[in-house]
């Protein structure tokens, strides 16, 4: 067998989260006497920082890198998330919790929400989160971490984290740095490409100092500077099924202890977070300006924020959609400048994450084969559209008729995909997860439901169980859960006890 060469030099331009989680990731990986890895960045730079919510599998990132849990999370003023809460998105005066981990516990072989189903229709009306633990304890403000005793209802605890996305940039550069990551301060003035395939080369910073690579990680942001500006690769335009277009953010005082949740509030035009972390709580308003001003979206966010705001509100602008490919050439796009999907399901750390990950699964050689970029490619644009058809459920499944961005979004085509999902769902009760795709059957369920579409009928086996026993086996779960929730430290008290904030 013929050994091609390594490559040998790798070049991240931009930091923020996107930069520094890749190199991070790599450095955790490579040995520094083989690759080289070189970080380029400018302070004069700012970051959007606005991705301070994740979902679960953060946990795996964190664990590839081997941090110590606490210390990352004092780190970066993390708290604990067991879910998002979303308030008046089917109705005005609706609330649901989409919690992590499953509802219930599935019986012979028949998923939990058909018994939920035919428990409501004998009249039981209890909310399916109650069958959930980590909404149940989400609701009470308190947590634990999982029970590794599988019999235990705490080992059905899945969580993730709020922090500080500008401290967690500090801290995986801390962390990459010491495993020989060398970060440059510049700005880059140019991209040079290879005359005899168009691969880049380097990068220019225009101070008589240029650096060179074999392989290039995008994480410019939206400019998207190489694979956009430099390489021509195209961006995918989904704005018609997601149309919010800018965001405002401010950070705020806490009124009172941090809760173990994310909280999504539907607007007019789009929506408002809560993202509380241990020193402060972020807020954000999404919004579409073809449906609302600046002006009035402003105010809107303020009225909207609990304590008192620590700065002026800043402005993001975006575009719903991704690159039409993330690996061209020698160069893969990371973070925003491979796409952007609005975090109402927290799932820009995730899309970085996925991008590093699949990247490390095809790790090449110099000479990079066709076929990876193809699998890459595949992988990362099946990602972003099973990700964007969750997004798009909670605005084309509501009954909001109050104004013409919730008319527009109600009546809206959507993707072939969403509408096979919402009819089998809506006709059979029925969920299945297709190509390993991120959300899994208990989020379907979760959001469906929270948004008003009740399937028509349950399981034909279910419906012919005697009623006591299965009203009898929900009220054991449903008991057993809200005990464990009683007894689970609050929220703030496990914080500090397990991971304060330095003061």
């Amino acid at each position: 067998m013929t050994q091609q060469p390594l490559l040998r030099r790798i070049v991240i331009v931009g930091g923020g989260s996107a930069g520094w989680m890749t190199a991070a990731a790599l450095s955790s990986l490579l040995d520094p006497k083989e690759v080289t890895i070189t970080l380029v960045e400018s302070d004069a730079i700012g970051t959007v920082g606005v991705g301070e919510a994740t979902i679960p599998d953060i946990l795996a990132f964190n664990r590839m890198l081997g941090v110590n849990e606490a210390e990352f999370m004092a780190a970066t003023q993390a708290t604990f998330k067991l879910g998002i809460e979303f308030v008046d998105w089917g109705r005005r005066g609706d609330s649901y919790i989409h919690p992590f981990g499953q509802h219930g516990v599935d019986m012979q072989g028949i998923d939990f929400h058909q018994y939920w189903l035919r428990s409501r229709a004998d009249g039981d009306g209890h909310p399916i989160e109650a069958y959930s633990q980590c909404a149940v304890a989400a609701k009470a403000g308190r947590f634990a971490l999982p029970d590794p005793n599988p019999r235990s209802v705490l080992s059905h605890v899945r969580y993730a984290y709020h922090f500080d996305a500008t401290l967690y940039a500090r801290f995986l550069r801390r962390y990459a740095e010491a495993r020989g990551v060398r970060r440059v301060e510049g700005i880059v003035r140019d991209v040079r490409l290879r005359a005899e395939d168009g691969f880049v080369e380097a990068i220019d910073l225009g101070d008589d100092r240029v650096i060179e690579g074999d392989f290039f990680f995008d994480c410019t942001g939206f400019r998207a500077l190489l694979a956009g500006e430099t390489l021509g690769v195209g961006f995918v335009d989904w704005s018609h099924w997601l149309p919010c277009d800018r965001a405002l953010a401010v950070p705020s005082e806490h009124v009172g202890p941090p809760a173990p949740y994310t909280r999504s509030t539907a607007k007019t035009a789009g929506w408002q977070w809560r993202i509380p972390t241990q020193r402060r709580v972020g807020n954000g308003h999404i919004y579409s300006s073809a449906f609302l001003s600046d002006d009035v979206a402003t105010a809107t966010l303020l009225a909207g924020v609990e304590g008192t705001p620590l700065a002026d509100p800043r402005q993001i602008r975006f575009r719903a959609g991704c690159r039409e490919a993330f690996w061209t050439r020698n160069c893969i796009a990371i973070g925003l400048a491979a796409g952007f999907l609005e975090p109402l399901e927290s799932t820009s750390i995730y899309l970085i994450q996925e991008g590093i990950s699949r990247f490390i699964s095809l790790f090449p050689r110099a000479a990079i084969p066709d076929i990876l970029r193809t699998e890459y490619n595949r992988h990362m644009r099946t990602e972003f559209e099973q990700v964007r058809d969750f997004i798009i459920l909670h605005y084309c499944a509501t009954e909001r008729d109050d104004s013409d961005f919730w008319n527009y979004c109600r009546t809206m085509p959507v993707p072939d995909t969403l509408t096979h999902k919402i009819e089998l769902f809506r006709e059979t009760g029925r969920v299945f997860r297709y190509n390993e795709e991120l959300f899994a059957r208990p989020s379907w369920v979760a959001v469906m439901l929270g948004q008003r579409i009740m399937p028509e009928s349950c399981d034909p086996i279910v419906a012919t169980l005697p009623a006591a026993d299965i009203a009898r086996s929900l009220g054991s779960m449903r008991s057993a859960m809200a005990a464990a929730a009683e007894q689970m430290p609050t929220h703030e008290r496990f914080i500090a006890g397990y991971c304060p904030a330095a003061a």
